[in-house]
């Protein structure tokens, strides 16, 4: 009797039985999935949320990233480094003392039209060869269109910690208002 009582085997108004699920087992199976997606849907975004919350990274906060050992630049040296948001810059020694202010370290993409620039020991200067742009050691625009635009490299704080030289690199994150910073 309990067979007959499933949608599936009852017999349609011309005495046939029908394969097919009855309406409401195939409206129990589709609120069923339903619900399991939205169970999954909220998991996610609740881990999502908590994850955040323990290993928060504050925007505007910097970290001090490896570039080389001081000994590695002699004054008038530079080397090629790439942050870790892809941005080309260009690391000078421009004395011979072991601090910070010794070294400078400025973007490598000229302002203008976003050509590499390299530094010139020789002239004291940074060059753009695309239209003849220079910048002083502390990347002011002396010459060409970026000092027709008065374009300046962008500089990226430099440190020393011991015999190395370390470049302030910006954190990416969450934003966090000054309210929730304080906390």
């Amino acid at each position: 009797m309990g067979d007959a009582t499933q949608g599936s085997d009852l017999p349609n108004a011309d005495g046939e039985t029908s394969s097919t699920p009855s309406r409401r087992a195939f409206l129990q199976h589709s609120s069923s999935a339903t619900m399991a997606a939205g169970l999954i849907a909220g998991y996610g975004t609740l881990a999502g949320i908590a994850i955040k919350f323990l290993y928060p990274a504050r925007v505007g906060q910097t970290i001090q990233q490896y570039v080389c050992r001081l000994d590695e630049l002699q004054v008038g040296d530079s080397l090629p480094f790439i942050m870790p948001s892809g941005a080309k810059v260009v690391v000078a020694r421009q004395s011979e003392g072991d601090t910070a202010d010794d070294f400078i370290a400025l973007s490598s993409v000229c302002p203008h039209l976003g050509c590499k620039v390299h530094w010139e020991a020789a002239n004291e200067r940074f060059f753009c060869p695309c239209h003849n742009g220079a910048f002083n050691a502390q990347g002011a625009p002396t010459e060409g269109p970026p000092a027709a635009a008065n374009q300046y490299l962008t500089r990226y704080p430099l440190a020393v910690d011991g015999n190395l030289l370390m470049i302030e690199v910006p954190v990416e994150g969450i934003s966090v208002s000054n309210e929730e910073a304080s906390a």
